[in-house]
């Protein structure tokens, strides 16, 4: 049993939208046997462009049920269905996220009809509901409309199953003419071809493998083949989402390529501009890298590098936050917190994921190295910061710690911030089992990576220096190698140069 659904909304984020109007047709997979649609009271104002495309304003869902009035119906139409839609991850994602709100899992099997019809009706010049309804002459009346599109994308979907009708010996023998027989079986209404003969009726264990793998690729993007993801490596490395064109529009990094895209493409869509993000993802290639500093390193040079139209906030900065040093008028060094893009010239001693985070690392090392609290940008007063009347400060906001002193726990903070050595190298894994990773930094700076045979031997940092390749060094690339040296990794060392 399928449940042919279409919904429409307020927009187009499920996590702040809310729907206005749904339709389903429940399929048996010969016929449609049971329909419903309804309006639904969003409980919000519908956005004018929103009513200018649908044609549902405000005054028609005034005495419209909410969605809890109907939630029960949903549940039960569509138990033991397959949830189906066009586009099924829009579609699917706001209906989830319905039911959410009311504490409720709401969980089915997906299926789209955009990448079946990719899939089975290839070579159409667009694969919108609307364009490819007109192409294949099914009538499309209430266009963006619930029922309308439901109704079109019923009919759709039962002439995909068509295609899958073919019979076994046509299967079996691989018969190319019987292939486009059923095509046209498809495509012809009312179970007639255009040459007036019969349609094939014998139905074949095709559609069952069609309809199977359907299901199992449904949350794929529509125009990415399931072989490109099969066939991904379950190993460390950067991979590049490309569209149609063959641009790169996101660039990722995991310890396993495979488990990580497939974690991209289970994930409900939370707006459209996800939704978008995903269905332009026509191809998938990867580069492997065998150690994860080394594939956190070139992930973020490749953002910056290509520029990706999907990793926008990662191409400015990945750590859009931090802590800044300066030395106030009295001559004490004031650690502090704040931005660290764009906006921000100054160079932080060390980056972090955001101003809260900042805020809570800077408390930490207050505390830890007797800090003042005022001159941290931490207690907002004119006199004594907190900690001094605690006898935690020990009084260089009101002058009774002179700076020399008080600088010198300063320093002690931020030598602890910084990296432990000057120059270092990281040995880790390769690409290959015969090969090693090389993480190379000197005097402070990192320099870049590069891999040597299993055989390579160095005495000099020069050695090092020379077997990698130059990466820029920038505050993001600080701290993933301040991060990943806090935690142990098996297998990987580090060299130390005085």
């Amino acid at each position: 049993m399928y449940a042919i659904i279409d919904i429409e909304t307020t927009g187009g984020q499920p996590a702040q939208d809310r729907i206005t109007e749904l339709a389903i047709f429940v399929h048996d997979g010969q016929k449609v046997v049971d329909s419903y649609t309804t309006l639904l009271n969003p409980g919000r104002s519908i956005p004018p462009f929103i009513t200018q495309l649908t044609g549902i304003t405000n005054d028609m869902v005034a005495d419209a049920p909410r969605f809890h009035e109907v939630a029960r119906r949903v549940v039960e139409m569509t138990e033991g269905c397959v949830f189906v839609a066009h586009n099924v991850r829009f579609d699917y994602s706001f209906v989830k996220k319905e039911f959410a709100d009311l504490g409720y899992n709401y969980s089915r099997k997906t299926l789209c009809t955009v990448r079946l019809s990719r899939s089975l009706i290839p070579g159409q010049p667009s694969y919108s509901l609307g364009k490819l309804c007109r192409s294949i002459g099914i009538p499309l009346e209430g266009r963006h409309r619930a029922a309308g599109d439901a109704e079109a994308t019923s009919i759709l979907f039962d002439r995909l199953l068509k295609i899958t009708q073919a019979s076994d010996d046509a299967a079996a023998s691989a018969d190319e003419e019987a292939a486009r027989l059923a095509r046209v079986d498809a495509l012809a209404p009312a179970g007639r071809r255009p040459d007036g003969t019969a349609s094939a009726k014998k139905p074949s264990p095709r559609r069952v493998a069609a309809m199977a793998e359907a299901i199992k690729t449904a949350l794929l993007p529509p125009l990415l083949a399931p072989a490109t993801v099969a066939a991904l490596p379950q190993e460390t490395g950067v991979y590049y989402f490309h569209d149609e064109a063959g641009q790169v529009i996101y660039v990722g990094k995991s310890i396993n390529i495979y488990k990580r895209i497939q974690q991209h493409f289970a994930v409900d869509v939370k707006s459209r501009k996800s939704l978008d993000f995903k269905n332009s993802i026509a191809d998938i290639t990867y580069e492997l890298t065998g150690s994860e500093l080394v594939a956190l390193l070139y992930e973020s040079h490749l953002i910056k590098e290509l520029k990706p139209a999907y990793n926008r906030a990662q191409r400015r900065s990945v750590f859009p936050a931090g802590i800044y040093l300066k030395t106030n008028e009295d001559g004490y060094k004031c650690l502090y917190y704040g931005r660290a893009d764009a906006r921000n010239s100054e160079i932080p001693i060390i980056a972090l994921g955001n101003q809260y985070k900042a805020q809570g690392f800077l408390y930490h090392k207050v505390a830890k190295y007797n800090l003042c609290q005022k001159l941290c940008g931490l207690y907002k007063t004119q006199g004594a910061c907190f900690d001094f009347q605690v006898h935690r400060c020990l009084g260089a906001c009101v002058g009774q710690e002179p700076p020399e002193s008080y600088n010198l726990r300063v320093d002690e903070a931020i030598d602890s911030i910084t990296y432990e050595h000057e120059s270092f190298v990281v040995i880790g894994a390769g690409r290959r089992t015969d090969e090693k990773s090389l993480v190379v930094v000197e005097n402070g700076r990192y320099v870049g990576f590069g891999y040597v045979d299993e055989t390579f031997t160095a005495r000099k940092l020069a050695d090092f220096r020379e077997a990698v390749r130059p990466y820029a060094d920038n505050k993001d690339i600080q701290q993933i190698i301040r991060l990943h040296l806090r935690s142990k990794h098996t297998g990987e060392k580090v060299k130390i140069f005085t």
